[in-house]
């Protein structure tokens, strides 16, 4: 990393920036335009100059997202993580949010591989009857009837 001198942090391009981060140059611009990045200092040249700082909250962005978060929690994260101070209590309780926000996708994605599993059985049991015949599938008839009803 480089080091700083005279209390200004050494600045770098875009291209930079994308290297050191493995972040692609079109997804640097894209947080920046949700407002996960702050705006860039431009050069006199027009060209976006990034610090060492940017490449933290970089590696932020990219770990949160890793968990899972979207990118409007991503940014409440980001804002959290400003206020050191009161930080932790709010980022307990928005994981608090998160985690029940899992679990409940959890039982939801359990009872569907419930029912995929037993339509599943009905298939193979149908299949089994049938011994190479043609068939009526029992879940595609299951399903037209629950559309009928």
């Amino acid at each position: 990393m480089a080091s700083i001198q005279n209390g200004v942090q050494p600045t770098f391009q875009i291209g930079e920036l994308a290297k050191r981060t493995a972040v692609s140059i079109d997804a640097i611009r894209f947080y920046e335009r949700r407002q996960l990045l702050p705006p860039a200092f431009r050069s006199a040249g027009r060209f976006r100059l990034y610090t060492t700082d940017d490449i933290e909250r970089l590696r932020f962005v990219q770990r949160v997202q890793r968990l899972g978060f979207s990118l409007e929690e991503v940014k409440r994260l980001v804002a959290i993580r400003a206020d050191k101070g009161h930080a932790c209590t709010a980022v307990r309780q928005f994981l608090k949010t998160k985690l029940d926000g899992v679990r409940t996708k959890i039982r939801e994605l359990q009872l569907l591989e419930a029912e995929l599993k037993a339509d599943l059985g009905k298939c193979n049991h149908a299949l089994k009857q049938q011994r190479g015949k043609t068939c009526v599938c029992p879940v595609l008839e299951e399903i037209e009837r629950t559309n009928n009803a």
